[in-house]
């Protein structure tokens, strides 16, 4: 008996290290992993919401009604200097990639295989960019390569969810699917950037037999059609059934929530425009802000769900947007002031286009009601989200540009020191207005400098003393002019930048430092 006993106290223990063994190897046993969740927005603006990010509450704050953002802000920290690119899949290759769109060159917004989407200049033809979007290999032409942030996480252990909007791809590439970047599941993601429609009455953009009536329609949420539920919404029942299924596989999970809002077209959200419409606001804008309250819903009731199944300890909630708000057209009131003080919107070089609302809770890292008031630009989620996740050195198919934010959520250092942040825009987008035009950018400590294209031009601004870019100050400070030309023009030699030509020469546009020697 004795012997017996010994015996099984044998098999017992090397059962236990085989399970212990394959635990370490798919990362189900590692309770140390933070579950990670990513809430992006669309074209959301850094004015949009009763969070001030500026030094003082806005006329603006007061107009949204964003009471879960005021409830992450309280929870973690405050970011007033975050940045992106001035139109969406820009952003969303650099958030993916860590590349900063000069280097990936997916500069403007893609839709269809091989299809440019710049509008038509008289004087400048664009370049042979990056048409169609992301990819994991070479196979596609056209294409950025890289290794997907959501493939280093699977690999890593997490469980990935995407729910919403994702635009990584055009049509008819494999990059379509998010699945084939590295996620388990995908809610209502594929090439198109913006919906049909957010009403699930006209069945997000599909005739009555489920066949979409354009590309915009959008898919895999056949179970609402017909019903008087909001995309927003759907979107956010449908992620926290992927959720359910994250905590049934024992493995931590990243969700990536990049909802279609406020993307146009806009549409009232019935549960809470009536009360804007009451104050006496113009309809537009009421429909407006209603889908802003619909979107702060969403974070609120995936906020509750943490709480609710006692995953708020061990869970971080990042919130970004991708570019500035839609100010140019499709709004009502005054144009180019719906970002204020904020100078443009969505499209611009100037701060509306690109300053976005940012919060990060960490629970037991991140001091709550906390602020950074130190600038980073998109491209720092890739390398920061990794670092949180446990991967500080994960390989790459590509050079990683962006630098880990977790310093400056730690309060231990910044990235910002000695750094310069970059903006490319070889193309033309199909908005007007200030800012809006073929541009690249650089910002160094408080100084922007802009470089027009077209005109091979100038615009200085000191944005801490002039947030609203309305002072330029290129005649009154030529040798800050030539500095900051001379690095722009460095940097985006280094990354091999597309740059437009001149249709009248056939050459191609100086870069910046080129103009003033």
């Amino acid at each position: 008996m004795k012997k017996i006993y010994k015996n099984n106290k044998l098999v017992l223990f090397c059962s236990m290290f085989m399970f212990m063994l394959l635990g370490a190897c798919t990362g189900e046993n590692d309770v140390k992993s933070p579950n990670i969740i990513l809430f992006l927005v669309d074209d959301m603006g850094w004015q949009d919401t009763s969070v001030p990010f500026h030094k003082e509450v806005t006329p603006l704050n007061k107009k949204y009604h964003t009471p879960n953002m005021e409830r992450l802000a309280s929870q973690g920290m405050k970011f007033t200097q975050a940045y992106a690119s001035s139109v969406c899949s820009p952003t969303r290759v650099s958030l993916m990639s860590g590349m900063n769109a000069a280097r990936h060159r997916v500069t403007n917004w893609t839709l269809r295989r091989n299809v440019s989407q710049d509008a038509a200049d008289e004087v400048l033809d664009f370049p042979k960019w990056n048409m169609n979007g992301l990819q994991t290999n070479d196979s596609i032409e056209n294409a950025a390569v890289a290794t997907p942030l959501p493939l280093l996480l699977k690999e890593k252990g997490y469980f990935t969810i995407h729910s919403g909007k994702a635009h990584f791809g055009a049509i008819g590439t494999p990059a379509a699917d998010p699945r084939n970047l590295g996620f388990d599941i995908n809610i209502a993601g594929h090439a198109a950037g913006g919906p049909a429609t957010y009403q699930g009455l006209r069945n997000y953009g599909h005739d009555e037999n489920g066949l979409p009536l354009n590309q915009w329609a959008i898919p895999g949420l056949e179970k609402y059609h017909g019903k008087d539920i909001n995309l927003t919404e759907a979107l956010t029942i449908e992620a926290e059934h992927a959720l359910d299924s994250a905590r049934a596989s024992g493995k931590p999970f990243f969700l990536y929530m990049a909802h279609y809002t406020v993307h146009v077209p806009i549409e009232a959200d019935k549960r809470f425009v009536q009360k804007y419409l009451d104050k006496g606001m113009n309809e537009t804008e009421a429909k407006y802000a209603s889908m802003v309250e619909g979107m702060d819903k969403s974070l609120g009731d995936l906020m509750d769900y943490l709480e609710e199944h006692q995953l708020d300890d061990n869970t971080i909630v990042l919130f970004m947007s991708d570019n500035g708000g839609l100010s140019a057209h499709n709004r009502g009131g005054e144009r180019h002031v719906h970002n204020a003080p904020l100078n443009s919107g969505k499209g611009s070089a100037y701060e509306g286009g690109i300053r976005e609302p940012m919060l990060v809770k960490w629970p037991g890292k991140v001091k709550p009601a906390s602020q950074c008031d130190d600038y980073l630009i998109v491209e720092d989620f890739y390398p920061s989200i990794l670092e949180m996740a446990g991967l500080k050195n994960a390989e790459t198919k590509q050079l990683v540009d962006g630098r880990s934010f977790v310093p400056m959520l730690m309060q231990t250092g910044t990235s910002a020191d000695e750094r310069d942040l970059f903006w490319h825009f070889p193309n033309k987008w199909g908005g007007h207005g200030p800012g809006i035009g073929t541009t690249s950018t650089i910002r160094s400590g408080d100084w922007k400098l802009i470089y027009w294209y077209k005109t091979q031009t100038f615009e200085l601004f000191n944005v801490k003393d002039d947030i609203g870019e309305t002072h330029n100050l290129a005649a009154d400070c030529p040798e800050k002019v030539k500095e900051l030309a001379g690095r722009l023009g460095d940097y985006l030699r280094s990354v091999n930048a597309d740059r437009p030509t001149i249709k009248a020469s056939g050459q191609p546009v100086s870069w910046p430092d080129e103009v003033l020697n």
